[in-house]
């Protein structure tokens, strides 16, 4: 059923090739071939995919489309009516360029998923890892009914479990880290002092701070969405861990985060029209200039927000309708926080940011 040619290579070597074909009444019914370096790999993949294919329905499975996983991702997202989020998006191109976008459908099981998580945790930390399995579990879920591809999302479940079990996907660590007045003067100086056209990153900052609205969120908000009157904002597509795209939700805006809004040049659209990642960019530039500032995220000055919040009286629901926060139950890690005078009270960037 099997045989191995050996085929001279351009640069002199010897490459060989098994080739099987199974053939029916007299007719070919199936034929595939791989190619070695080495005859006993060549002889050995032979001999075992001559023992697959002599299995009860095995021959109904070759002859279902089985292509590689990274072309069912294209697919997926390209067929998907609801428009991918960002981090999404970045996720499953991530994928495809690991090993295993290259592996059939068919040939993808519980073992390989295992290892995949293994070789992102080495990297990336345990929520992340989490977050690549559940959005590559999305693929699986929809490839076999909507174009009948062999994912088994059954070999998925049972890989996500392991990586549970073996501690390669979880929560990840709660970062308790809080800016000091003397950091945040810091960053507000090197700011003010860059150059007119820059992005206002004082505002910005201040405005993450008081409101606390993640980065991306922050780049959104439009002047449509704007209810001054009420002193609250839409946020749509706010991160969620089930559903960001449609996610919209009126967020309160504190007094000073609606003054900040209120210096910003009116017009249509985002009301801080900026890139992520352009604020990202200056975050981490202001960060590898200045000393004396380690290990301090943009993303901390949300959590700043929150505990800012709790030290001024506020019970979890009131500071919900400000973070945005649909479960309070992660809001309870702050309720240890004791109500305190306002550490920005009197804050000279403060008064800075909100002149117009």
């Amino acid at each position: 059923m099997g045989t191995i040619v050996e085929r001279p290579r351009g640069d002199g070597t010897t490459a060989f090739m098994a080739k099987i074909i199974l053939k029916r009444d007299g007719k070919v019914i199936h034929r595939e071939t791989q190619t070695f370096d080495r005859r006993p790999a060549a002889s050995a993949w032979l001999k075992n995919r001559e023992k697959q294919l002599a299995e009860p329905g095995a021959l109904d499975r070759v002859k279902v489309d089985d292509p590689p996983l990274k072309d069912v991702i294209t697919t997926y997202i390209n067929d998907s009516l609801k428009e991918a989020g960002r981090t999404k998006g970045q996720v499953l191109r991530s994928i495809q360029e690991d090993e295993i976008a290259g592996l059939k459908c068919s040939e993808i099981d519980s073992p390989k998923l295992v290892d995949f998580a293994r070789r992102l945790a080495k990297t990336r930390e345990r929520s992340t890892v989490q977050n690549y399995l559940s959005h590559l579990s999305e693929v699986f879920t929809v490839a076999r009914p909507a174009w009948g591809y062999p994912l088994d999302t059954r070999a998925m479940d049972d890989a996500r479990i392991v990586a549970r079990r073996l501690g390669l996907t979880g929560r990840s660590n709660q970062r308790d880290r809080r800016p000091t007045i003397e950091e945040l003067d810091k960053l507000m100086a090197h700011f003010a002092g860059r150059r007119q056209r820059s992005i206002p990153m004082t505002k910005i900052v201040a405005f993450a701070i008081f409101s606390t609205r993640r980065q991306e969120e922050i780049t959104r908000i439009t002047w449509e969405d704007l209810d001054e009157e009420h002193s609250r904002v839409m946020v749509r597509d706010m991160k969620n861990p089930t559903e960001k795209i449609g996610n919209n939700t009126w967020c309160d805006l504190p007094p000073e985060a609606l003054r900040i809004i209120q210096t910003m040049p009116r017009g249509k659209g985002p009301i801080f029209p900026y890139k992520p990642d352009t604020i990202g960019f200056a975050w981490r530039d202001a960060l590898a200039i200045l000393d004396g500032i380690e290990d301090l995220r943009f993303h901390d000055l949300r959590h700043e927000g929150i505990s800012r919040l709790f030290e001024l009286g506020w019970n979890i629901p009131h500071v919900a309708a400000v973070s945005g926060h649909r479960s309070w139950t992660n809001l309870k890690r702050y309720t240890h926080i004791r109500q305190r005078a306002d550490k920005y009270a009197g804050w000279k960037w403060l008064e800075i940011v909100t002149q117009c």
